[in-house]
């Protein structure tokens, strides 16, 4: 009884802080017209909790672990994009590829004189390694809190069902003040549907990062994970991607196929998790 109430206090500073900074975070969004701040909030407000509730900042998973895990973590969000992307082009919701895009990196990489297949296959390569690095210190300050400390803190009265739904679904509350204000979206499709499928995809994510995380006992994989996706999904594949009438509808994180790829995929990763950690008792008591 003492430990749950005593994580009922830890996660309500903790949702509390997470508020308050977010609201400075999205003043500075408002005021810049960009959303690169709003991530690290996340981060402070989870350093911010450790203090107040005397929690060592050493236990939110440091380790590095298996190699093996990490590059499953930066492979998931490429096979989710391209199965996704895949079926779009297939089925016409999309083309492939997007010349205009494709010249204006041209352009931007200085690669005048090279075949538009060298430019894909360049802009591939340089998102895959120097975006993916480049993004680390904002997706770090988001993971601190969502993987780092939600998750590990709703495990000590939840099962893995529940830390994975709840840590997914308040990730994706936490996006759609953005999404209410126009910032992040698309212009092509009503509000709720962005949101439906939005959250299903954020939700969807979670589930296979819980897993991971978990499984590896360490916030790393939910870093590279995160870091994969972001990069896949609004840097590669929605960019190169040919939009037509009705493509809003079903490309990028708003639209309908991506989301269904990452939910099938995390469906899989549910049944894993339910058979392998159960109610988190035993996972619990590894980290105690």
């Amino acid at each position: 009884m003492k430990a749950s109430r005593d994580s009922a206090i830890t996660l309500f500073v903790f949702l509390v802080l997470l508020i308050a900074c977010t609201a400075v975070g999205y003043w500075l969004i408002f005021r810049l017209g960009r959303a690169s701040p709003i991530m690290l909030v996340v981060g402070v407000a989870t350093i911010l909790t450790c203090l107040i509730r005397k929690r060592e900042l050493a236990a939110l998973g440091w380790g590095w672990g298996s190699w093996k895990y990490q590059w499953l973590s930066y492979l998931l969000p490429l096979v989710i994009t391209l199965v996704a992307y895949l079926i779009i082009w297939i089925a016409g919701f999309g083309g492939w590829y997007n010349s205009e895009f494709v010249l204006q990196q041209m352009q931007d990489y200085n690669l005048s004189g090279w075949s538009e297949t060298g430019v894909i296959v360049f802009h591939l390569f340089l998102t895959a390694t120097y975006s993916f690095v480049l993004l680390l210190p904002s997706v770090l300050g988001e993971e601190l809190g969502w993987r780092g400390f939600l998750v590990p803190e709703l495990a000590k009265f939840m099962s893995f069902t529940g830390v994975a739904l709840s840590s997914g679904l308040i990730w994706a509350i936490w996006h759609w003040p953005l999404m209410f204000g126009g910032l992040y979206g698309n212009d092509g499709t009503p509000l709720y549907y962005q949101l439906f499928f939005f959250t299903l995809f954020i939700m969807s994510d979670a589930v296979i990062m819980a897993y991971l995380r978990f499984k590896t006992n360490n916030l790393w994989t939910a870093v590279v994970f995160h870091m994969s996706l972001n990069v896949f999904t609004q840097k590669v594949f929605a960019p190169l991607t040919l939009e037509n009438d009705s493509s809003a509808w079903y490309v990028n994180e708003f639209g309908a196929i991506p989301a269904l790829v990452a939910f099938v995929l995390a469906v899989y990763f549910w049944k894993k998790g339910k058979t392998e950690f159960g109610n988190l008792s035993a996972w619990r008591n590894t980290t105690t």
